[in-house]
């Protein structure tokens, strides 16, 4: 086996590494939830997103833009967001898909 071929194992096994050490923190977290007597379990943590200050017409609010990782807690945002047709509300804030369907915008619900 080439030098080259062992550093592309090494990189694969990387990756699913990574990916076993998300998932694994992500059923801590559900655990968490359920010792804690929670009913809602939410599959991302929004402060774990990268929230940029905006202002549109109804005044300001944050934007996040796609943030790569697929996995990562923005892309599970967008896609629960999505099976909610592109609207909820959670924590005191409301949170919406822009038309592009690729940023998220939130504010603090009334």
């Amino acid at each position: 086996m080439s030098e080259k071929e062992i550093q592309k194992i090494k990189a694969e096994l990387d990756a699913v590494f990574e990916g076993l050490s998300f998932i694994l923190s992500k059923i801590e977290e559900i655990e968490k939830v359920y010792e804690q007597g929670q009913s809602e379990i939410w599959i991302w943590d929004c402060d774990k997103v990268q929230w940029v200050q905006d202002e549109g017409a109804r005044g300001p609010y944050e934007r996040a833009d796609p943030q790569g990782l697929n996995g990562s807690d923005f892309d599970l945002m967008l896609k629960d967001l999505k099976a909610h047709n592109g609207r909820l509300t959670r924590d005191g804030f409301f949170y919406w898909v822009f038309q592009d369907q690729a940023r998220v915008g939130r504010k603090k619900s009334k």
